[in-house]
């Protein structure tokens, strides 16, 4: 079962709501992050892959998460200070989630891909067509310079 997102209501870091529906038409890479954990430096190849595809489509969407090993304890604030001038990452971050047990949105959704199951750890991601369904989920080590990732990405973006 093809899972779809555009009906997904998130909070940005200012407190509003805004509708995963937004953004049709374009190819999503879903990420939950965290400033203090072995995968951060990611932060990074997330941003060279906005960079890259966001031209041509592509937007990169970052969902803190202090769910693992509490690796995001800072406020968003200070996640998008340190984000910013540590890694030069400038894609665009929402409120803080629940990526396991207790799950809030985008990964209440998200989690029912396949493999189901919650998120394992920090820095999963989830590839989203411009049609709103996602189209793969992809572990923390699979980096964003990976073959694998681009490959998607750039699929998706000639769909």
């Amino acid at each position: 079962m093809a899972i779809n997102i555009s009906q997904i209501v998130v909070r940005t870091p200012e407190g509003a709501e805004k509708s995963l529906s937004e953004y049709n038409g374009t190819v999503l890479l879903i990420v939950n992050v965290a400033s203090r954990c072995g995968f951060t430096k990611q932060y990074k190849g997330l941003q060279a892959l906005q960079d890259t595809y966001g031209p041509k489509g592509l937007k990169v969407l970052g969902f803190p998460c202090n769910d693992f090993g509490a690796q995001e304890p800072g406020t968003l604030e200070e996640i998008k200070s340190f984000c910013s001038t540590t890694y030069g990452a400038s894609f665009e971050l929402f409120d803080k989630v629940h990526a396991m047990d207790k799950t809030t949105e985008p990964y209440t959704t998200l989690n029912q891909t396949e493999p189901a199951g919650d998120v394992a750890w920090n820095f999963e991601k989830f590839l989203v067509g411009k049609d709103g369904t996602v189209i793969k989920r992809f572990k923390s080590g699979v980096e964003p310079e990976s073959t694998e990732l681009k490959g998607a990405i750039e699929q998706a973006l000639n769909t």
